[in-house]
């Protein structure tokens, strides 16, 4: 048996009714008030989500972990929910969705309720309240009811009308404490697009806004009895997450790292380096060349903001092409299939030259062309391992891939699917690219067989 530690890190999960109700606001709100207040605030993210973490981190400066039951399993969430308060005084969870929204309708899984009960963390309900007096006390006592092992403590009242709609708030006999709440005020609004928000950096989310919200935090919360029931958490054992010792570097693998490649599970890197890549990372927006690389990894983010500029990289094509010309593993997830193809048309109806491995066209779309958790099986030998190989992960796209006639396809299977209809990525060459947003922890093999790929292809 591994052996076993107990955390006492005060924690609290921000959930919400629904979607859209200002959990990404609450969270930051209160991380940057508590961070005023001289405590280190360690931020997750429950779900498959790439944007909210960018602000956590923004606002927490330091990495920020996604926590997801269904890719990653709950020893995999405890361990990564442990090592991500090291050194932290408090840890604030935001949830994803409902409270009670998931993989099923019919099921807890992947859903915030699961991690709430793994992590047992004390949570907030946010609910908005723009149009709401008694009726919270309905709310608040459904989803108390719902399912009373979710640790539920307390609620915060957003887009509030004003003071006194917070003081008439009060006088309600809800199921749970009423903590505060923010009223409904324009200023401060977060800027988003078709994925959610924007991503996080100085113009987006500015020092002046984080201490905003930081003093409307300090306005508008309890801060002092959320801390306490955030130290209410009871302690939490996990198994130890034991270093492994260092691994001698086998190979180099460029990681896509710019304003149109942002989207990586930190997860994903810290397997691949386990596994003995060292990743350098470069931009193919900016940079002329590769850096010197065993391999490529693209991950999603948005090439369509940037698609001008990457058509004019020419340079950096050529190097791309030629890297894929020598055979070398190049792995592409999402935005990174959208860059590798030969031209993507934004909504504007311009087309722009791409990097030109995969035939085809990648169009963007005014409406979702895929959501979801999808469980994957490689049907050939690909960079990712042999035939059959599995991993976890998620899709969320604005856009379709046309695939030329050489392109190839089916890389992948759904599993489960037993028409066997269900076909995704595309594999040519040393070239494997995707919709599929892929996360490891259940399937360490996966970034193994990359850096074994990697070193196979290296010059002898």
């Amino acid at each position: 048996m591994p052996e076993k530690e107990r955390l006492t890190t005060p924690r609290l999960v921000v959930a919400g009714v629904s979607s859209g109700v200002g959990k990404t606001t609450v969270t930051l709100a209160l991380a940057a008030a508590l961070r005023r207040r001289g405590l280190r605030v360690a931020c997750f993210k429950c779900g498959p989500d790439y944007l909210d973490p960018g602000y956590h981190r923004r606002v927490c400066g330091r990495t920020v972990h996604n926590l997801d039951g269904w890719m990653m399993g709950r020893e995999s969430v405890l361990r990564t929910f442990a090592a991500g308060v090291a050194d932290a005084d408090i840890a604030l969870i935001e949830g994803m969705m409902g409270l009670y929204d998931g993989l099923a309708p019919d099921a807890e899984t992947g859903s915030t309720a699961e991690l709430a009960k793994w992590l047992a963390a004390p949570t907030l309900l946010v609910i908005d309240a723009s149009a709401m007096a008694r009726s919270a006390a309905a709310a608040t006592l459904g989803f108390a009811s719902f399912d009373p092992q979710v640790p539920l403590a307390g609620w915060i009242a957003n887009r509030l009308g004003g003071p006194a709609h917070l003081d008439l708030l009060r006088r309600v006999d809800a199921k749970l404490a009423l903590v505060g709440g923010f009223s409904a005020e324009d200023d401060g609004r977060f800027a988003e697009r078709h994925l959610g928000l924007r991503s996080a950096d100085e113009k987006s989310l500015p020092e002046h806004a984080i201490d905003l919200w930081a003093r409307r935090a300090e306005a508008g919360l309890d801060l002092d009895r959320i801390l306490t029931l955030a130290r209410e958490a009871p302690g939490l054992t996990v198994g130890r997450h034991e270093q492994a010792p260092a691994k001698a570097v086998t190979c180099r693998i460029g990681v896509a790292r710019d304003e149109a490649f942002s989207f990586y599970y930190p997860e994903n890197l810290a397997l691949l380096e386990a596994a003995g890549a060292e990743l350098v990372f470069f931009s193919p927006v900016a940079d002329q060349r590769l850096p010197a690389a065993d391999g490529l990894y693209f991950g999603g983010g948005y090439p369509e903001l940037v698609a001008d500029r990457l058509a004019r990289n020419g340079a950096m094509r050529a190097e791309v092409q030629a890297f894929h010309r020598a055979g070398k593993p190049i792995y592409a997830e999402c935005g990174g299939l959208m860059a590798l193809a030969e031209r993507l048309v934004t909504l504007d109806g311009r087309s722009h030259v791409m990097f030109g491995l995969l035939p085809g066209v990648v169009e963007m779309c005014e409406r979702l062309q895929a959501l979801g958790y999808v469980e994957v099986e490689t049907r050939c030998d690909s960079p990712l391992g042999p035939a059959g190989t599995r991993f976890r992960g998620h899709q969320f796209r604005y856009s379709k891939y046309e695939p030329g006639e050489d392109a190839g396809q089916g890389a992948y299977c759904r599993m489960g699917d037993a028409t066997g209809s269900w076909r995704e990525g595309w594999q040519r060459g040393s070239l494997l690219a995707s919709y599929v947003h892929g996360h490891w922890a259940l399937c360490p093999e996966v970034p193994r067989h990359l850096v074994a790929a990697c070193i196979r292809a290296r010059p002898t």
